[in-house]
């Protein structure tokens, strides 16, 4: 995500924005299941994916209505814009970088209710594993909060950033790990998880510095380290940097960045990813697009194989998935008067 030139943020995704569901070939604890700010592959169709719309009336559905019946427009309340989305069954779990709210939509008729209530934060990121908790990143907080999904309780808090320079943004489960982008501190932070997924202390959460991922500007400019998934391999993690529209490969135990070769692809204003199997969905919010790249198994190399727009979206943030739907959170970043817009979810055709 990067600022707003409303003056909100850096407008962004990990979605992260939006953040997914994703499984990865690697021993997890058990009951975790990856999640992301990124892309998923039509092989997850039952899981989650992040999608934002903007201002199209939400067609009429029905709770026992066929997936294609179900609304392509998903509203938000006027003045709360959608950051992060996570996708598990007919159920979207959508941030709001207004003021923190976590809103839980129902997918086959759109209606929506609120999870947890605002907290005077913006968040960004949103996942959720196996065992119903959604790990929420708190933005310029510095912190993440981890969520009961069916109570909306809170489970527990973590203060990752030490300074007021931060932006805890995406998230990516890598190795028995919570690993966590900061957009406006170069490091990555790291939750490692219990044997059987349990929840770390607070004295256990690790920041590693990133190391030749260098960042840059400020303001609009300034926003850096955004989405996060592993590699197709599990070896490593892939990062977007969104205001020089670089993709990474990160050693997760050296913090060590290098650029991945994506052969000329334009991948600037990256925001949240999606990784499924080898393809990577990204998000790239100023100009308005899904670009779907091909990676080899390490995640050094990358095609890309699709590009996609819709005359709805407005600096979308991240992608989830509901069978061969993909859900973007339309973030509208440039509005001039940001508190009384009209967000939406939108609802696309998974074009690979």
């Amino acid at each position: 995500m990067r600022a707003s030139r409303a003056g909100h943020r850096p407008a962004q995704a990990s979605e992260p924005e939006g953040i997914w569901i994703m499984k990865l070939p690697i021993a997890l604890p058990a009951g975790l299941i990856a999640v992301a700010l990124a892309a998923a592959p039509s092989a997850y169709a039952n899981e989650s994916s992040p999608f934002l719309a903007g201002k199209a009336p939400a067609v009429a559905a029905t709770a026992s209505a066929h997936p294609s019946q179900w609304p392509t427009t998903l509203p938000m309340p006027r003045g709360e814009r959608p950051e992060g989305i996570v996708i598990k069954g007919s159920t979207a779990y959508v941030t709001s970088f207004a003021d923190g709210t976590i809103y839980r939509f129902d997918l086959r008729t759109g209606e929506r209710k609120v999870l947890t209530p605002a907290t005077g934060v913006g968040s960004i990121g949103i996942m959720l594993d196996g065992k119903g908790r959604l790990f929420v990143a708190g933005g310029y907080g510095g912190d993440v909060r981890v969520i009961d999904s069916r109570s909306g309780n809170l489970l527990a808090t973590y203060q990752l950033a030490k300074d007021t320079s931060t932006a805890v943004n995406d998230f990516a489960v890598l190795d028995g790990a919570i690993y966590v982008t900061d957009s406006l501190s170069p490091n990555l932070y790291k939750l490692p998880l219990g044997q059987h997924g349990e929840l770390p202390e607070q004295s256990q959460v690790r920041t590693i510095p990133l190391e030749g991922m260098p960042y840059k500007g400020d303001g609009d400019q300034g926003w850096n380290a955004n989405g996060i998934t592993p590699t197709p391999d599990g070896k490593a993690l892939l990062v977007i940097q969104t205001n020089t529209g670089t993709l990474f490969r990160v050693d997760p135990a050296t913090g060590r960045a290098t650029p991945v070769d994506v052969h000329g692809a334009d991948m600037s204003w990256g925001d949240g990813m999606r990784l499924e199997g080898r393809t990577l969905y990204v998000v790239r919010n100023t100009p308005n697009k899904l670009s779907v790249l091909h990676l080899n198994k390490t995640g050094t190399e990358g095609r890309l194989a699709h590009e996609v727009t819709d005359p709805r979206f407005d600096t979308p943030t991240t992608v989830a998935r509901h069978g061969n739907t993909l859900y973007l959170t339309n973030a509208h970043f440039y509005s001039a008067d940001p508190a009384n817009t009209d967000y939406a979810i939108t609802a696309i055709p998974d074009p690979a």
